[in-house]
């Protein structure tokens, strides 16, 4: 919750965005008809705001949802997903948002709170949710780690497929994450029906690792894509740096080459280049998150 402090200056943020939503076109409930995609918005930097708070100010810049952080340190703890996330989903759906993504810990299906909080999701209308990643150990050989994960993999969605939910995987850069080269990934996935697994496609991450191949990886994946993620970033030396969308590496030319592919599935914007930790950045997160909305409205 907020401090009265930084409820004046969320309120006062709320009145601004407000304000201006009435005088763009690009903003406001009437925005939502003319996507071709459902587009949702990555709430990691508002775990500090209420469930209502958090939902009138999604409502306020034209998303159609959110994608939450339904895990370890998130909005909700899965522990508690039984007596929280119904609250949660009541206040999205008073303004007609949906929770398009729920990001979760789960990678494993015997986990003992695997089952409870993907029944409870589903039951709640939640038709995705992005998995906990999977990291290599380099002292063991590659090939057999992707193997195992793909038995698992399998397990989940079976599981998945009784509930009624879809788990995605995220491709992500770095070192030691499975799916970074989304080689491995596609080999993970092979026999799993994207119904029940599928990925969530990272434009940033992929051109990260991928650099000028990204579009072949891209076309690798591409059956198994179930939601798309937005960002951008840039190289300061040997190290990636998040950055507002536009300014960085990304090209827009992926939002036609995704066109054609004839995805219409959901977009999830991603905004990671403001400290998520300082509450009392929340009402900046919102006006970098309105402006990252705009250039993903004009690429689109």
């Amino acid at each position: 919750m907020l401090n009265p402090i930084n409820r004046r200056i969320f309120v006062a943020s709320g009145a601004a965005c407000s304000l201006t939503a009435l005088a763009s076109p690009l903003w406001g409930h009437a925005n939502k008809s003319q996507n071709k995609h459902e587009i949702c918005v990555f709430t990691k930097p508002f775990q500090s705001l209420s469930y209502d708070e958090l939902a009138e100010q999604t409502a306020r810049l034209g998303f159609d949802g959110i994608e939450a952080p339904i895990r370890d340190g998130g909005h909700i703890e899965p522990a508690a997903v039984s007596e929280e996330l119904p609250k949660m989903m009541e206040a999205l759906g008073q303004r007609n948002l949906k929770m398009t993504v729920m990001t979760s810990s789960i990678n494993d299906p015997a986990d003992p709170l695997t089952e409870k909080v993907l029944q409870t999701a589903a039951d709640l209308g939640i038709r995705h949710y992005r998995m906990k990643y999977f990291k290599y150990d380099e002292s063991r050989p590659i090939p057999g780690q992707v193997t195992e994960w793909g038995k698992q993999l399998m397990d989940l969605a079976a599981m998945n497929r009784e509930i009624g939910i879809t788990a995605v995987y995220q491709n992500h850069a770095g070192r030691n994450y499975f799916g970074a080269s989304l080689w491995d990934l596609h080999r993970g996935l092979e026999g799993i029906d994207p119904a029940h697994v599928g990925v969530a496609y990272d434009i940033r991450h992929a051109t990260a690792e991928g650099g000028m191949s990204w579009p072949v990886t891209f076309q690798l994946i591409r059956p198994h894509i179930q939601v798309v993620y937005v960002k951008d970033f840039v190289w300061h030396e040997r190290k990636p740096g998040n950055v507002p969308l536009g300014q960085g590496r990304i090209d827009p030319a992926f939002f036609s080459m995704l066109a054609k592919s004839g995805f219409t599935g959901p977009i999830s914007l991603h905004e990671e280049y403001l400290d998520h930790r300082d509450a009392s950045l929340v009402p900046t997160h919102w006006k970098a998150i309105r402006e990252d909305m705009q250039t993903l409205q004009t690429w689109l």
